[in-house]
């Protein structure tokens, strides 16, 4: 029946190799909870519809199994009566009663055997339903945390020692530079903040060395 198509082009084996190569294996996976679902609802209506066929040829198999009965038993009593006419046809209807009752068997046969499959798949799609929809919850489970384990990875790229180094060597070599001209500055500032008479002292200061060292020098020139 096309009912269970899907159940048998898409087993479950086949579901998941197609989720695992899907770009969005959760929203695959819903999609086929909800294809699975409709399908369900349909194969539930064709199995009621079966067991409806198979309590029906049923029930009219029991009635004329019944009849026959009846037919049999009324042939006996005309028979006792001596009513060769009214035994005739008890046995006349009890025939036909017992052609329709094997008819109605055989359509009761093929139906409830038609029922039967269509439980046993139904059954089948059930499992397979509560399977996919327990696998979901994992599935879920594992691409979120694949998520945020690719979002860590993207934020620490970003952070490779090399990086914080080089970085971290560019930062002393700016602030190296900001100290030498700081203390360059310092210097210039002190130049220009001389007066006259700590510029001739400091002259003053010069000539006793040199006087010194002169002195120093005559007495060892022998």
């Amino acid at each position: 029946m096309s009912i269970f198509k899907r159940l048998r082009d898409l087993t479950l084996s086949n579901v998941y190799a197609l989720i695992e190569k899907a770009e969005d294996p959760v929203k695959m996976t819903d999609q086929y909870l909800r294809d699975m679902q409709d399908d369900l609802e349909d194969a539930e209506k064709a199995v009621a519809a079966q067991i409806a066929l198979e309590k029906r040829f049923k029930q009219l198999f029991e009635e004329q199994s019944a009849l026959v009965q009846k037919r049999e038993e009324q042939a006996h009593t005309a028979a006792r009566a001596q009513n060769v006419d009214l035994a005739r046809r008890a046995l006349e209807e009890k025939k036909s009663a017992e052609q329709k009752a094997s008819e109605y068997k055989a359509s009761y046969d093929q139906n409830k055997a038609s029922a039967d499959l269509l439980r046993a798949k139904l059954d089948d799609m059930r499992k397979q339903f509560t399977e996919l929809k327990n696998r979901r919850e994992t599935l879920v489970a594992r691409a979120n945390a694949a998520k945020a384990q690719a979002e860590i990875n993207k934020a620490m790229s970003g952070f490779g020692s090399d990086t914080a180094l080089s970085g971290l060597k560019r930062m002393e070599d700016k602030v190296m530079q900001m100290e030498a001209h700081a203390e360059a500055t310092e210097e210039l500032n002190s130049a220009k903040g001389k007066s006259l008479d700590e510029e001739i002292a400091a002259l003053g200061k010069d000539q006793a060395v040199e006087d010194e060292l002169a002195a120093l020098l005559k007495k060892y020139e022998g």
